[in-house]
């Protein structure tokens, strides 16, 4: 498997993605928003795109659909609940879905509401397994809930599913904004010496250039995964006086995102 990261350079910080098998050259792309350089890129590799994969139904992530399927003949796959949000699906996916592409990539669709209530991400399998992530999971952030979502769910997902998926799974995020959460993490967490260390070390980074981490780093530096650490508790408590001393984790997730909203 071969994962080609695109950066269109939008206002909104997108990425693209095509997932590719090596030994045939068959190609899936992930919410490829900005058709001519998906194309582009796949024609100067010479892969053959057959899938359009939609994380959710915003237009930053669909809107160059219509264009990559008059060029290949790609089917559209999306959540199912998204299927009247996106025109032109050909394949509603539900949790636990798997996709194959050529001969070698086996993805499997998870159902993983918040940023949208039909949002889902894609699980490479394989010997190094890779996420896309989509708005749910950014690198040392979480989506936001504006536009239909909802905090709570966002929670479970961060708990339920991503946090479970191994501690190596690359984290392929839908846009870059890591300098940026970076920063968030250090408002809730001045001593978190990681995190403090990669935002220096990145000042200067261009998005194309930016890392792609797993899962145990975002364990170490994002603060939507660090929900139990009594400084960020006890930060919290001062912007949220109501907070109990103890808090459940879902309360420190959904205040959290409610700080973010605001920062």
């Amino acid at each position: 498997m071969h994962i080609e990261r695109i950066w269109p350079d939008t206002s909104l910080r997108n990425y693209h993605y095509l997932i590719v098998c090596r030994e045939t050259g068959e190609a899936l792309a992930v919410d490829p928003c900005d058709a001519a350089l998906v194309l582009k890129t796949a024609r100067t590799h010479g892969w053959n795109i057959r899938y359009i994969f939609n994380t959710h139904h915003h237009h930053d992530h669909v809107g160059g659909n219509e264009a990559v399927r008059a060029a290949t003949g790609a089917k559209v796959l999306a959540h199912a609940g998204a299927a009247s949000l996106i025109q032109g699906v050909d394949r509603g996916l539900a949790d636990g879905d798997i996709i194959r592409v050529g001969r070698s990539v086996e993805l499997e669709s998870l159902d993983t509401p918040g940023h949208t209530f039909s949002h889902v991400c894609l699980l490479a399998h394989a010997e190094q397994p890779a996420l896309f992530s989509g708005d749910t999971l950014f690198n040392a952030g979480a989506g936001n809930c504006h536009q239909g979502g909802d905090a709570g769910a966002l929670y479970e997902s961060f708990a339920n599913r991503l946090s479970r998926l191994p501690d190596h799974t690359l984290v392929h995020a839908g846009h870059d904004y890591l300098l940026n959460n970076l920063g968030f993490t250090l408002s809730r967490e001045p001593d978190n010496q990681v995190a403090g260390e990669l935002h220096g070390a990145l000042a200067d980074t261009a998005a194309l250039d930016m890392p792609v981490m797993s899962l145990a780093q975002e364990k170490r530096y994002n603060t939507f995964f660090r929900l139990q650490n009594p400084v960020i508790i006890a930060g919290l408590r001062e912007k949220f006086p109501q907070l109990p001393e103890q808090p459940t984790p879902r309360e420190v997730f959904i205040h959290l995102r409610q700080l973010r909203n605001q920062w």
